[in-house]
């Protein structure tokens, strides 16, 4: 998997939610959260797995919710930011997080209630191997993200530090169909790059999103958006 060098560094880990969701990083924070708790609710007894939970903040939203989550990631340092978290946000007792490898996941089959994967698929490099592994611990949902093309933010991912997969929402259903997953809704969001409204103040990013929901409103601009968040069920 790309970045797990990157990833597993005390300065990354410590910096990691300050440099992405401050400033106009609120934003995205904000709208990920909410699609992660618009497709999982109500979320209040299910067990839940995250993969690649990196510093916890889905872990500890769904937490205080009242989920039962185990937090997954391949680096100790993003897991001890999402223990601090926990412990923080007193939901210590509801939020495991243990360190593990994604395409051997430590469980057995239909072990979890969904599956959450956000910021991870950009990264794998065999989406259909750790679908497949994704969808065999989860007995009833798993939801994902996907960064996107065509779409802006094809301009930029070739800078980035571990590069970025991009996918076309034909070869995700695909992937779904190959993992006997049933796609129950796709929400396709921010035509302008997550990299574009983290360089923002937070009150110039809520004015960029309200004009880029409305260009998105416009018949066929939103097969140009960077981000989809897939909802699926497993298959019978």
């Amino acid at each position: 998997m790309k970045g797990q060098e990157w990833y597993q560094t005390d300065e990354v880990a410590e910096a990691y939610d300050a440099k992405r969701f401050s400033n106009g990083g609120r934003l995205i924070d904000r709208t990920e959260k909410g699609a992660v708790l618009d497709a999982l609710s109500p979320v209040e007894g299910r067990r839940i797995l995250e993969i690649a939970c990196g510093t916890g903040r889905f872990s500890v939203a769904l937490a205080e919710r009242g989920a039962d989550v185990v937090g997954l990631d391949i680096s100790g340092p993003m897991l001890r930011q999402g223990h601090d978290k926990a412990v923080s946000a007193g939901v210590r007792d509801d939020a495991d997080f243990l360190r593990g490898d994604a395409g051997r996941l430590p469980f057995p089959d239909d072990h979890f209630d969904a599956v959450l994967a956000m910021r991870f698929f950009h990264l794998v490099d065999d989406p259909a191997g750790f679908l497949a592994e994704i969808e065999r611990v989860s007995r009833h949902q798993v939801v994902f993200d996907t960064f996107d093309r065509p779409s802006l933010r094809t301009l930029y991912t070739w800078a980035l530090p571990m590069g970025s997969r991009l996918y076309g929402r034909s070869e995700v259903r695909e992937l779904l169909a190959d993992a006997d997953l049933d796609l129950a809704g796709v929400d396709h969001e921010f035509l302008f790059p997550y990299g574009f409204y983290r360089q923002i103040p937070a009150r110039l990013a809520d004015w960029t999103w309200t004009v880029d929901e409305s260009l998105r409103g416009a018949p066929g601009v939103d097969r140009l958006a960077t981000v989809s968040f897939w909802d699926c069920r497993v298959g019978d």
